[in-house]
This record gives C-alpha cells, sequence and structure tokens, in this order.
C-alpha cells in the first residue's frame, strides 16, 4: 500500500480529526513517528525556521524543499503531508512543484492562495490571487499527479483580507475544483471554526498554532466542529528549541555538561533514533570478506 493511500485510509477514520504534528528535518520526523502519530507534516515555516534560520515569508525554494522531503521520506515509513506554499509561482509551476514533490515522497501536497512573496498565515499583510487563478492551480496540480491517492490540500487565506465568508466561499469553489481537503487558515473564533465546516462540505483542516490567530482546542472539541485533520506544524521544532537553550544556559554557567545528562538525549538513544544497529548490521552483511585460502 502506498504511502498516499495509507493516508487516505487514515482520514477516513471514525477517530478523526487526525492529529497531525509538524516536523522541519529528518531527525524530527523520526522523532514524529517515534512518538507513534500515524503521519508527519513537512511545514514550511519550520522548515525555513531552521534551515535558512529566517522567518516564514516564502524564502523557501521548491529544490530545498523537495530535497528535505526525499531525506524525511528515507528516514521514516509514515505518510508526509508537504507544505508546498503557493506552489512556487503559477499553474505551471505549480505542475512542477507537485511532480517533484509526489517523487521525493509526498503523500499530500498543500498549495495556497496567497499572493507571492507567500507569508505565514498568521503574519499581518497578507495578500491573495483572484478565486479563479487558484482554481486554475488546482486543476493543473491534480493534473500533474501521477498517483491518483496523492491528496492535494487547497488552501485559502482570504479571511484575513476579506473575512470568514468569502473564506468559506472560496474553500467550497476549491472543492468543486477537485481538491481532496480543505484549509481556511486563521479563523479568529470558535463560532467561525464551525462556520467552515458547515457551511462547506468536505474534509477540513484545523491549524493549532501556539499564539496564533485561531482558537486552541482540544481534540473531541474539534471533532465536534467536523474537522478531519488537526495541524501542529510547529510544536515539536519549538519544544526543541526550549531543549537546547535550556543545555546550552547549563553549558555556559557550568562550563561543562557533566550534570546535564537529563536535559539531553542519551548517547544510545540518539544512535537508536538514527538506526544506527541497522547501519552496523548493514555494514557486516556487505563487507568483503576475506579469502581464508
Amino acid at each position: 500500500m502506498t504511502s498516499a493511500r495509507r493516508l487516505r485510509d487514515l482520514l477516513a477514520d471514525d477517530t478523526r480529526p487526525l492529529i497531525l504534528p509538524g516536523a522541519p528535518n529528518a531527525l524530527s520526523a523520526r522523532v514524529v513517528e517515534e512518538a507513534g502519530f500515524s503521519a508527519v507534516y513537512v511545514s514550511g515555516a519550520g522548515l525555513t525556521n531552521t534551515f535558512l534560520g529566517m522567518p516564514d515569508l516564502g524564502l523557501l525554494s521548491i529544490t530545498e524543499l523537495a530535497s528535505h522531503v526525499a531525506a524525511m521520506a528515507d528516514a521514516v515509513d509514515v505518510p508526509l503531508v508537504v507544505d508546498a506554499d503557493t506552489g512556487f509561482g503559477n499553474a505551471i509551476n505549480v505542475q512542477r512543484t507537485v511532480r517533484q514533490l509526489e517523487r521525493a515522497g509526498a503523500a499530500a501536497i498543500q498549495i495556497e492562495d496567497q499572493a507571492m512573496p507567500k507569508k505565514c498565515g498568521h503574519f499581518a499583510g497578507k495578500d491573495v490571487i483572484s478565486a479563479e487563478e487558484m482554481v486554475g492551480k488546482i486543476k493543473a496540480a491534480l493534473d500533474a499527479r501521477v498517483d491518483p491517492d496523492v491528496a492535494i490540500i487547497a488552501r485559502t487565506d482570504v479571511g484575513a483580507t476579506a473575512g470568514i465568508t468569502e473564506a468559506c466561499d472560496r474553500a467550497a469553489q476549491y472543492l468543486e475544483a477537485g481538491a481532496d481537503i480543505l484549509f481556511v487558515e486563521a479563523p479568529r473564533s470558535v463560532e467561525e471554526m464551525r462556520q467552515i465546516t458547515t457551511q462547506v462540505p468536505g474534509l477540513h483542516i484545523a491549524n493549532m498554532v501556539e499564539g496564533g490567530l485561531t482558537p486552541i482546542l482540544r481534540k473531541d472539541e474539534l471533532a465536534e466542529l467536523g474537522f478531519a485533520v488537526a495541524l501542529y506544524a510547529n510544536a515539536a521544532m519549538r519544544g526543541a528549541v526550549v531543549g537546547m537553550r535550556n543545555v546550552l544556559g547549563h553549558l555556559a554557567k557550568h562550563g561543562d555538561t557533566r550534570a546535564a545528562d537529563d536535559l539531553m538525549i542519551s548517547w544510545r538513544d540518539r544512535q537508536d533514533l538514527v538506526a544506527k544497529p541497522l547501519f552496523d548490521e548493514l555494514e557486516g552483511r556487505y563487507a568483503a570478506k576475506e579469502d581464508t585460502k
């Protein structure tokens, strides 16, 4: 069974919403998988923050994104949901983006209707393209995928400029155009969240951004509202920064890490996480054998 098919089965499960943690690299994707989650979100913001050390302002290239997706797909067995921002251009660019990301291992590809250069969905100053142009991008994405199980996620950010009703109208248009999953970004209240799922049919993503514009709700509350996916795009990365600051603060204060074992993953645990025992076994399997004659 392909990862795309497995993701569709997860979305059809009665235990929705699917909790979808984000990961900015292969190591953090392994941590997400190790924690028992069934899929990983490849966060454009997280990747930009960790790889470039820059804010989520559309600075990442498709080549950089695809290389990270390929590494993550090689590291984990769970499906990858990939944030492709605006698709890196017009509808023709979107086709190339979808082909590259599908080859790299994406089970689902998210495209949004922001104008380039895009911004984080919870930043001020966003602008959007026309609904008609976005519909063209969705159709281009659908035509570009080789595996029909690869899901196309259509995100709208128009709520920031025209309100939630317009956002729902756009989501309905994107569903009609063939989008598999809908993502209305940054509703500002539970009432707006309920409006999304009651007015527009289909599978919906709720983006739980700590400190952002949308209320943070429990899984059961999101289920009651009718959301299919609860996205936690950068919770793991933000927690990792706290961990790095703690251990580096200890090192700066004490001049060593002898009493900081509880702040770090153990040596053995680290090697297990990156599958060193497997590579040791492979090395032995393929090593040249000495001629005993």
